[in-house]
């Protein structure tokens, strides 16, 4: 049976992969449509939607306007469920386009062979096998206009470990910051000592005023994994040190040691941090640390741009 496209099956359960497809899937149709900002995205979960919600998602539209719906967890449907997905890829409404992410497994193994029966459009997203990792970063490296030996691209797996978001994320940034001139020398100096970066690792180069080296430390820190709230409390954490130590005046570092609180080493780094620092720059600096704070909390829309911000203001601030 020829394809359907209006109908996407996105088959597997390696989120990186069925996050990229749903991105193409939607970008394609925006980009066929006349107008890209008015097709909308509704996303579902079917093993927990209703009957009834479920159809009214998947009923034609009085104006038959452009629309993506993504049905997600389609693989623990229940019956209902099912019929009603299976009914609407038969004939999908006028302007819809509907994809359904299914792992395939769970009770509702029977709708990938269905979907399949009706025209889907099949977009493999199964979790990868290590020597199939190896086609991945090859691909991703050919995506970037880069080509690579096979000795690169073991490196870069040693280096960077088997997360599919993590190795898309290096050879991007590998591909752009070395000019597409990329052997594996090139990948160990480029990875050398990255691999255990610390929300206190980005502080010390935010405070310093290394406002390059403290992005570039944040984002390796951040594509490890830092939480949010930890690279938010570390960057606090040294301007509120400074702030102690400079309102404490000079002196010995032993001597004020129990009087702040603090090792007297940790008094001694940070009387040599605020050197560089007045008291209206640590005065804006903790306002920004205080905002991160509550950013980081839920008051952000975006918690990346806004420790990005404060990194990089704080940054400034001692510059």
């Amino acid at each position: 049976m020829s394809s359907n496209p209006q109908l996407h099956l996105v088959l597997g359960d390696e989120d990186f992969l069925v996050e990229r497809a749903v991105a193409s899937i939607v970008t394609t149709v925006r980009g066929a449509s006349g107008n890209p900002a008015e097709v909308p995205v509704e996303r579902l979960r079917t093993g927990d939607a209703s009957p009834a919600e479920l159809a009214e998602l998947l009923s034609p539209s009085l104006f038959a306007e452009d629309k993506v719906i993504v049905l997600e967890a389609a693989a623990e449907a229940g019956k209902d469920a099912v019929t009603l997905v299976l009914d609407a890829a038969v004939a999908p409404p006028e302007g819809f386009t509907l994809v359904v992410l299914h792992s395939g497994g769970g009770r509702a193994k029977a709708m990938v062979g269905a979907l399949q029966k009706s025209g889907a459009q099949v977009h493999e997203c199964a979790k990868l096998k290590a020597s199939e990792r190896v086609d991945f970063v090859r691909g991703e490296f050919r995506a970037a206009g880069v080509r690579v030996s096979p000795e690169v691209i073991e490196t870069v797996l040693d280096a960077v470990g088997s997360d599919l978001r993590e190795l898309a994320a290096a050879c991007s940034q590998l591909a752009a910051d070395t000019g597409g001139r990329i052997d594996s020398a090139a990948v160990q100096r480029y990875y050398s000592g990255k691999a255990e970066v610390s929300g206190f690792d980005v502080a010390d180069l935010a405070v310093a005023g290394n406002r390059s080296g403290a992005l570039e430390a944040l984002r390796w820190a951040m594509l490890r994994g830092v939480p949010h709230v930890l690279l938010a409390d570390a960057l606090a954490a040294a301007v509120h040190t400074i702030a102690r130590v400079d309102s404490a005046g000079r002196g010995d570092p032993f001597k004020m040691a129990s009087g702040l609180g603090m090792p007297p080493w940790k008094v001694k780094n940070a009387q040599a941090q605020a050197r560089g620092w007045s008291p209206e720059s640590l005065g804006a600096a903790l306002r920004v640390v205080a905002q991160l704070n509550a950013d980081v909390k839920g008051a952000a829309a975006d918690a990346d741009y806004a420790v990005e911000y404060a990194v990089g203001r704080v940054a400034e601030l001692r510059s």
